[in-house]
């Protein structure tokens, strides 16, 4: 159903905006096509370190789109620019 696009949400188990970004980015996927990856940065002392204090952190491609909450501006702009 996706379109080979893949976003990551960096993100903790126990994280009420993490699970606020990943519900609101699935209501996007119908509209995006996109695969949705999330990845607990409390499994990995790098990641931990680069977005401990900012999940959750929506990127893709290596690209960060938004942290915290999820922008719908950024995320219909990130798409605008890989497609």
């Amino acid at each position: 159903m996706n379109s080979g696009i893949l976003l990551t949400v960096y993100g903790r188990e126990d994280c009420h905006l993490c699970h606020d970004m990943i519900a609101a980015l699935e209501a996007f996927q119908p509209e995006y096509r996109f695969a949705l990856e999330v990845v607990d940065v409390d499994e990995d002392e790098i990641l931990e370190r680069q977005y401990g204090h900012l999940v959750p952190v929506l990127a893709g491609n290596g690209e960060k789109i938004c942290h915290y909450h999820l922008d719908p501006v950024a995320l219909a702009a990130y798409f605008g620019k890989i497609r």
